[in-house]
């Protein structure tokens, strides 16, 4: 599959070396078609890369790993006409650090970074995913023993259908995946990862992850 990743930080990098080592033709995508970073990775990858809108025109799928604060900008970059009828798994946070350490969630008048997304892009069929984790473990689940969930939500059946798809073939089981139902869940993914960052100052790593435990 052709695989557009929007941001060419260490997320985006991550997802889009995993994507490209399983067989898919990524492209990464940033502000500038002349990011060195991008071109390092595509040099060690083989990938693509280019603008957010080279990106998104090239993809079948889009994938959002930029910043929550700024993937509204960052997808209205790529084009709508690029986004019309893709799905777009949306692994992004909208966590300020301006005031340093701990961040602060902001969130978007429509509830989350994912439904601010849909709502812009109606056409598009957003999925939100892996964004209550590592990167590491986002492709590598096996990092973690035991029974632990990757969470998605979306509108769109088959957009999360498609979506757990390639959870599976990051090595996601389907007894860890957990359809949370409509997008309108995202409101309480993105909070969560408030608790990862506090976890994650507690632990002291990243290798870590939540589990639904029922009495059932």
């Amino acid at each position: 599959m052709k695989i557009a990743v929007m941001g060419t930080g260490e997320v985006g990098r991550r997802l889009g070396s995993r994507l490209a080592g399983l067989g898919h033709r990524v492209t990464l995508g940033s502000r500038s078609g002349g990011n060195p970073v991008a071109a390092e990775w595509a040099r060690e990858t083989g990938g693509g890369h280019g603008t957010f809108a080279d990106a998104a025109a090239a993809g079948e799928l889009v994938v959002n790993a930029t910043g929550g604060l700024v993937s509204l900008a960052a997808l209205t970059a790529a084009g709508a006409e690029n986004l019309r009828g893709k799905v777009i798994v949306d692994v992004s946070n909208p966590l300020d650090f301006s005031d340093g350490f701990p961040p602060r969630l902001v969130v978007p008048a429509e509830g989350s970074v994912a439904e601010q997304l849909q709502r812009a892009f109606p056409d598009a069929r957003v999925v939100k995913t892996l964004n209550t984790m590592n990167n590491s473990v986002m492709v590598r689940p096996e990092l973690v023993p035991g029974h632990h969930n990757v969470f998605l939500c979306g509108d769109d059946a088959a957009a999360k259908d498609e979506t757990a798809g390639l959870l599976r073939s990051f090595g996601w089981g389907d007894g860890q995946i957990m359809d949370l139902g409509g997008l309108q869940a995202a409101r309480g993914m993105e909070p969560l990862v408030l608790m990862w960052v506090t976890l994650y100052g507690r632990l002291g790593t990243g290798d870590f992850n939540f589990s639904v435990v029922t009495g059932s």
